[in-house]
């Protein structure tokens, strides 16, 4: 397992067309980064930049989510993975229907298993509720380590959120991620 099956699974995503999110795309978005990496980071879906570029969190959220993570975990994007639930921008940056995340599980299910991350990083309502199911609420799971088939699982505020937030949303979503840099230290021992 590895590089060239993530590849290959990296194609199928770029030439799907299993929901209708396809339709309205420049370009599907994977993911990219480390495979295997220790950190995996999972968003929402696309927004228009990485729509346009067929990368994950590369507009003002990536910018964000790159700063954070290079202060709380001293990880940049060549040691880590990102990913998100769907992999085609939903139209207006709507929040994904449970019919495209659905069409969209194996992709991250299998991206999941070539990665084998130690530490998972679920950014968003959206990511928080593949894990956890639809009743997963980011606020009441924020702050804590849980557990995930057998990987450690911080669930925290998307970085768009944390840029409509203001101060309060930043300093919460850099506490998670010191919090997965820990995890991450005391699963490596």
């Amino acid at each position: 397992m590895g590089l060239p099956e993530l590849e290959a699974l990296e194609a199928e995503v770029r030439a799907c067309h299993a929901c209708r999110l396809s339709a309205g795309r420049h370009q599907a978005v994977p993911g990219e980064g480390a495979a295997p990496a220790p950190l995996l980071v999972v968003g929402e879906g696309p927004g228009a930049r990485e729509d346009e570029l067929g990368r994950p969190f590369v507009g003002r959220s990536g910018q964000l989510l790159d700063a954070l993570l290079a202060d709380e975990t001293g990880l940049d994007r060549s040691g880590l993975y990102i990913a998100n639930t769907v992999k085609c921008r939903p139209p207006g940056n709507r929040t994904p229907r449970p019919d495209e995340v659905e069409a969209c599980r194996g992709f991250l299910a299998r991206q999941i298993h070539l990665v084998d991350p130690v530490v998972i990083v679920a950014l968003g309502q959206s990511a928080a509720a593949w894990f956890l199911g639809p009743g997963a609420r980011v606020g009441a799971l924020r702050g804590q380590v849980l557990e995930w088939e057998g990987r450690a699982l911080v669930v925290t505020y998307h970085p768009s959120a944390a840029l409509r937030g203001g101060a309060a949303i930043v300093a919460a979503l850099r506490s998670d991620l010191a919090r997965a840099s820990v995890a991450l230290a005391e699963r490596r021992r």
